[in-house]
């Protein structure tokens, strides 16, 4: 087996990775997809967290446009997050990978309440850790608690996965003159002002010296390849 360059990784998935050619709800033949990239990472000898969002459910914005209480709105978010999370731990222990999902909103009928130790042994264990429910805090982003979180069980790196390859200096799709970073650091990036993390979840890897690499999840090769240590996507560190 070719040398890790990463052992333990916390993936960042967006919530809209499970919505599918409609671009909201959950379709179920994506999550199947999801799960099956998770699957070849987890059989190479990686040790897989995932954290995912829940915009394909429901997105506080629109609240806020109504006059929604803000905490309200983000609470509903993170209530989208754990069915996210159960949806992928289904597709995932359907594909025959043992699987916890952990809440930081206490429901111990679908989820384990989040416990850091207990988090890391299922890890060492060869478990798949789904966190959702973000922090469990409003105002907090899910890509802060993928931060939080990866730096809590000690992770290597945070993948961030999107269906661009790369971060770029403009919009590639409406730009052909964009140009792609392969490297950049968090200054730069907190400079740039880019929306492809928010900026207190890429302060906190800053903080804590934790690489956080941008990479098309879609592309079937992109994310073992860069798990093996080859240039792929673009590394913030």
């Amino acid at each position: 087996m070719a040398k890790l360059k990463y052992k333990r990784i916390l993936l960042k998935l967006s919530g809209e990775a499970l919505s599918g050619k409609l671009g909201f709800g959950i379709d179920v033949d994506e999550a199947e997809s999801v799960a099956s990239r998770i699957k070849e990472v987890h059989e190479m000898g990686v040790e897989v967290a995932v954290v995912i969002g829940g915009g394909n459910m429901w997105r506080g914005k629109q609240g806020l446009e109504h006059g929604m209480d803000r905490a309200t709105a983000d609470y509903m978010g993170m209530l989208a997050t754990v069915m996210n999370g159960l949806t992928v731990m289904d597709a995932l222990e359907r594909a025959g990978v043992y699987t916890r999902v952990m809440s930081a909103i206490e429901m111990r009928a679908i989820a384990e309440p989040y416990i850091r130790r207990r988090a890391i042994r299922h890890l060492e264990k060869g478990r798949v850790v789904i966190f959702s429910a973000g922090t469990g805090n409003p105002y907090f982003s899910t890509d802060t608690a993928a931060a939080l979180r990866a730096t809590e069980i000690g992770a290597h790196a945070v993948i961030k996965a999107t269906k661009v390859d790369g971060i770029y200096d403009a919009d590639p799709k409406k730009s052909l003159g964009a140009k792609k970073f392969d490297h950049m650091t968090y200054m730069d990036f907190l400079n740039r002002r880019l929306t492809v993390m928010d900026s207190t979840a890429v302060t906190l890897c800053m903080e804590n010296n934790l690489p956080i690499l941008v990479l098309n999840f879609w592309d079937k090769k992109a994310l073992i390849s860069a798990l093996r240590g080859e240039s792929i996507g673009t590394l913030v560190s």
